[in-house]
């Protein structure tokens, strides 16, 4: 089972089930948002958010060009400041986990998985040293105190250069965009 997030595409054969959670042509719950993948193995379940600031550029005219490097620069920014974590991640873990949850699909420890296709960013590797740390922290005390439950077992922030060291089983490669159907 391969199955595509931008230019990226991951190979779940090896996975007793996946579900594309954030899927545009199922009807979901308003107001929630999702990650991109729910994947099943025999001992939890992987909730996979893909962010690809590095997709290629469409159209290649200066202006494209341009408004790609802001992407990017804003992207930058959002880890910088957290707002990555606090006003996308966090929410897409604890939506993704409410939503298994009441459909009891939760039978499994679950670990967040974040992949950043960073290769085309302009970024200090030191962003993300800590970055796991702010996202775990964030997703257990998001109020005035912490949850009483820990609904994930923990989490990883993985690039493309390091996903196939953790994840063997699930490779990931990168597809040009001119292929995209």
């Amino acid at each position: 089972m391969k199955y595509r997030e931008g230019e990226l595409e991951f190979d779940f054969t090896a996975a007793k089930s996946v579900d594309k959670l954030d899927d545009t042509k199922r009807k979901l719950p308003e107001g929630m948002q999702f990650v991109d993948f729910v994947v099943e193995d025999d001992a939890r379940l992987l909730l996979i958010e893909v962010k690809d600031p590095s997709c290629s550029a469409k159209g290649g005219t200066p202006q494209a060009e341009a408004a790609i490097a802001k992407s990017r620069a804003d992207f930058t920014k959002k880890i910088e400041n957290d707002s990555l974590i606090s006003q996308e991640l966090t929410p897409k873990a604890r939506d993704s986990y409410t939503y298994l949850h009441l459909m009891k699909k939760d039978s499994r420890p679950m670990l967040y998985a974040f992949l950043l296709g960073a290769d085309k960013l302009t970024l200090d590797p030191a962003l993300l040293i800590g970055f796991k740390d702010r996202l775990l922290a964030r997703i257990r005390h998001e109020a005035d105190q912490p949850w009483s439950r820990n609904y994930l077992a923990d989490c990883i922030v993985l690039t493309e250069s390091n996903w196939t060291s953790i994840f063997p089983q699930y490779p990931v490669v990168r597809v040009s965009a001119k292929s995209t159907p």
